[in-house]
Formats: structure tokens, sequence, C-alpha cells
């Protein structure tokens, strides 16, 4: 698939601890403070200092003063006379003169120097990404699939969002996800977060010919990458499918599945619900098989969960099937396992 238009590489962004208006005029306003209290002592001690012009000290005069007094080593225009005043600028105003000039040389350091450095940073990471989550599309599915991404214990560091909007990309980055504003379906936007290096992409553009043909883009960079993609009209699952999906979703039927199952027993949905979300008392769980249990039956797992379909060279076999009676390298299983971080609930 050809790119549509070329533009510059994009680096990734990530969470900052202070948003930068507020670190710029939180330093503005420890520098104002500090010099206003200058002020207020050279203005309570203007009777120790001396104006060789006119001899006389207004308040126009103690701004000047503190201003040159606390940016640069002054002119001798105004001086300190007395004791006090002397020692009030060797005490009290040199130290302040420090950390102000600290003050802007920090924000120097911040804004210029370790944001490039933090640019930087950020692009080396994204040359080295292996083994992440891409999540395209960060919409309501989007965001809720990156919050039990992250509730199962996934690092949100090894998590890639890419999204066109500014105010969702925004939700995404407080997460602590890495970010990336632009089109999931050009093949520079996914080149610049390494798709093909991804452990899994997951796809939720909010309309279902958006996400196919992100789909036909990610399978066209990434042959071997799993896709997962939400499709909500029946009607493209096939579509989605044979772009290049290898899973697909369709809220629209599982909420019908919950319906029907609720309509069938009263606590049908509700166990339903428990196996899709971390928060249930029981898990779904996806694993490869263990070398000990090669030769053994699928109700006899190692892990000690319920075993209810394995995966051979891509064909499904269910528990009651002859196939799961001894079980092969290579095999997927699919098992039931308890939540033991819900036992006390």
């Amino acid at each position: 698939m050809a790119n549509r238009s070329p533009r510059p590489f994009q680096p990734l962004r990530r969470a900052s601890k202070l948003p930068v208006w507020a670190d710029v005029s939180g330093r503005l306003s420890l520098a104002l403070a500090l010099i206003g209290f200058v002020i207020l002592i050279h203005w309570l001690d203007r009777a120790g200092l001396r104006d060789q012009i006119d001899g006389h000290i207004s308040f126009l005069d103690v701004v000047y003063f503190t201003m040159i007094s606390v940016t640069t080593t002054g002119f001798g225009d105004i001086v300190p006379v007395s004791d006090r005043s002397r020692l009030i600028e060797a005490v009290i105003v040199t130290p302040i003169r420090v950390a102000v000039i600290f003050i802007f040389v920090g924000t120097a350091y911040s804004f210029v120097i370790k944001r490039s450095w933090e640019k930087w940073h950020m692009t080396r990471i994204q040359n080295r990404l292996t083994n992440h989550i891409v999540v395209l599309g960060f919409g309501v599915s989007g965001a809720e699939a990156v919050k039990e991404l992250i509730e199962r214990g996934t690092d949100p560091q090894t998590i890639v969002v890419i999204e066109p909007s500014a105010a969702r990309l925004a939700v995404a980055e407080e997460m602590g996800c890495n970010i990336l504003a632009g089109d999931a379906t050009i093949d520079d936007t996914l080149n610049d977060v390494r798709v093909a290096q991804a452990s899994a992409v997951l796809v939720s553009a909010g309309r279902d010919d958006a996400s196919i043909l992100i789909v036909l883009t990610v399978r066209h960079l990434a042959p071997h990458v799993p896709i997962s993609v939400v499709i909500r009209q029946q009607d493209n699952e096939l579509l989605a499918r044979q772009a290049g999906a290898n899973n697909v979703i369709n809220p629209v039927s599982f909420t019908g599945l919950l319906l029907a199952g609720s309509a069938q027993g009263a606590h049908i949905a509700d166990y339903l619900a428990d196996l899709a979300s971390v928060s249930g008392k029981v898990q779904l769980n996806e694993r490869p098989v263990m070398a000990t249990e090669i030769g053994g039956s699928l109700d006899q797992l190692a892990s000690g969960g319920r075993g209810l379909r394995i995966y051979r060279d891509g064909k499904p076999h269910g528990f009651w099937e002859p196939e799961t009676r001894a079980l092969q390298a290579g095999d997927i299983i699919v098992e039931v396992i308890r939540c033991e971080g819900c036992e006390a609930d």
C-alpha cells in the first residue's frame, strides 16, 4: 500500500509530570515573590541606602536598586552605607540573587536542554520499540481496552496509542501510554511506531470502513502481528477477517449474548461478564502448552485451570473432542482460571 503523503518522522510523546504552563507559572511566580521580598526589605531599610545622584531614596529608587542588585553587581549610583544594610545585602540579598539566577538557569535547562534531550530520548525508545501493543483509535472501546490491559498488569509504557484527536490523546497520555497524533491508515505513521515489531495491534477507529482500511494497512506492513478489530456491523465482520484481522469483536453481538444469557438464566450473563473482565472472580486465559503437559489431557492442566479448547495448526478443538486427550507441542490452550486477587472480594 503506497504512502498517501510524505511527512517528517514523528516522535512519540510521554506524559510529563507537570504541564508546561504550570511549570512556567510556578517558576515565574517564585522569582517575582523573591524579588518582591527584596524590594520590601530595601524599602524598610531605605535609610541605610545612599543615592549618589540626588541623595534622596524614593520607592522607584528602591525598585531600581533591587533589580540591579538581584540581576547584576550594581552600578554604584545607589549603595548601602550602614552596617545593617551591608549585612542585609550579604546575608539576605546575595542568597536570593543566587536563587533567582538558578531559577532562570533552571528554566532554560528545563525548556531547552531537558526537553530537547527528552525528545531525543523518546526517539531512541521509538527506534527500539519491540513486543509493544499498538492501539489504533482511542474512543470508548480503545480507552476501555487500554484500561483493562493496565489493570491486567501491562506496563503502560509498552502501549502506543495512535489517535488524531488531541483530547483523546491527552487521556491516553495521562494513563502513562506513549502517544502519537496521526492517521493510522498511512504507512509512515505505522512505521513510526514500528508496527512490524509489535506483539499485538488493537484497532477501534469508530467506523467499520476506517477500521477495515487500517487492518489492511497494518497487515501489509506486519504480516505476522496479531490484529484485533472492533466491527459494529455484522455484515462487515467477514470483510475485516479477509482484510487480515485475527480477531473480530462485535460489541453489538456481545451485548446480544449477554441479553440472551440473562433470558436463559439469572447468572449466565453475570458469568460471561466475569470472564470478560479482569475484575471478575474468573478469567479466560490463552497460553502455549507447557512442556510438562504434552501427552496429557486438556482436563489435567498443570496451571490448575479448566481447559476449554485447544488450537492446533490454527484449528479449534473443544474439550469433548478426541484431539484434546493428548496435548501436543505447539498447541495453544484456552482455559478458565481463577482471579487470585479477587478471592477476598
